[in-house]
């Protein structure tokens, strides 16, 4: 039987692949945002709403009196968000589907590999805090009155259009320029990507799935690799040299501290996934497509189109600033 499905936002890295194959199972797929998104294409046989994520009221004017089987908001960031969602949907589905985070679980990381009942803790980052706030508000609400509450928790889940090194495409272009790239810590520690078409085999698995409901999982690839590696198999796939230059995260937080954050609380940590958990709901869950396969799609999308390939000049001088006072 079919699902009448509801997702917030619905056209993002992490929801785009999960929306066209809701479509080709044959659910009923709405999407709620704001319809202004340029980076991938609109994707057809859904019903747009067009509403702002951030603002309750435009969202409960687009749907109305409507009811859902699933709703998954991915657009949702902070507790507040999670309470006005509460109160709109409760007793107006049967899934209520909350994307978290992998960058909740403890840092630093007490052991590996990381599973769901690994403790949430992140001192570093507000971000990963807000997330593990909205989780337990969620949790409270099973416990208390059983809203209809399913957490996921992605890691570093990537399509062609996102580069997932520091600095995005900048580093690329580094690369190519034959320059040094910016590489934090050692370059020695593990980190797990995620293609997004792998990530939404499993989301959509357990979308309408009752032994769901309740419970928390992570999706992520097992494929892990090095940062030096994940910067080599990039480089390869751009036709570059990869010169790497390792500088401390808490150095590289000091001269950008955009980035500090997400570094130090978070890539700065190995990270290795047990995904027997989502396997065991969703038994034909295997992550197939390799890093390798998947940075040859983010340098051919970015090389169609001239646009696509920004440099930051302030941010390409700041890696040049780091590497003088920093680098070996």
């Amino acid at each position: 039987m079919s699902l009448r499905v509801l997702f917030i936002g619905g056209n993002g890295i992490i929801s785009s692949a999960s929306s066209a194959r809701v479509i080709a199972r044959g659910d009923e797929l709405t999407l709620l945002n704001r319809g202004t998104s340029t980076t991938r294409p609109r994707i057809e046989g859904v019903r747009h709403l067009t509403g702002d994520a951030g603002d309750p009221a435009s969202i409960a004017a687009a749907i109305g009196g409507e009811t859902f089987d699933v709703v998954a908001n991915f657009r949702s960031f902070t507790p507040d968000q999670v309470a006005r969602d509460l109160e709109l949907f409760e007793g107006r589905c049967r899934q209520y589907v909350y994307i978290s985070s992998a960058s909740a679980y403890q840092k630093p990381i007490g052991h590996l590999p990381i599973t769901e009942s690994t403790p949430l803790r992140n001192p570093y980052w507000q971000y990963s805090r807000d997330k593990i706030a909205s989780e337990d508000l969620l949790v409270a609400a099973y416990r208390e009155r059983g809203f209809p509450a399913t957490i996921i928790r992605p890691s570093h889940t990537y399509d062609a259009t996102l580069v997932p090194l520091l600095g995005g495409w900048t580093a690329i272009d580094r690369m190519r320029r034959g320059k040094p790239v910016v590489v934090q810590g050692d370059g020695t520690s593990l980190w797990t990507l995620t293609h997004t078409r792998d990530f939404a085999v499993a989301f959509t698995g357990l979308l309408g799935n009752e032994r769901a409901v309740g419970e928390a999982f992570h999706i992520t690839s097992d494929e892990a690799l090095t940062w030096d590696q994940i910067g080599a198999v990039l480089a390869r796939a751009a036709g570059a040299e990869f010169r790497p230059v390792h500088i401390a995260s808490e150095a590289i937080a000091r001269e950008l501290p955009d980035e500090g954050p997400g570094l130090v609380g978070d890539k700065a940590h190995s990270v290795v996934f047990d995904n027997a958990k989502v396997r065991s709901l969703v038994p034909e869950y295997r992550a197939v497509i390799p890093f390798w396969r998947g940075a040859q799609e983010i340098v051919d999308w970015h090389d169609a189109d001239a646009s696509r390939r920004e440099v930051d000049p302030e941010l390409d001088a700041a890696f040049d600033r780091l590497i003088d006072r920093h680098g070996a």
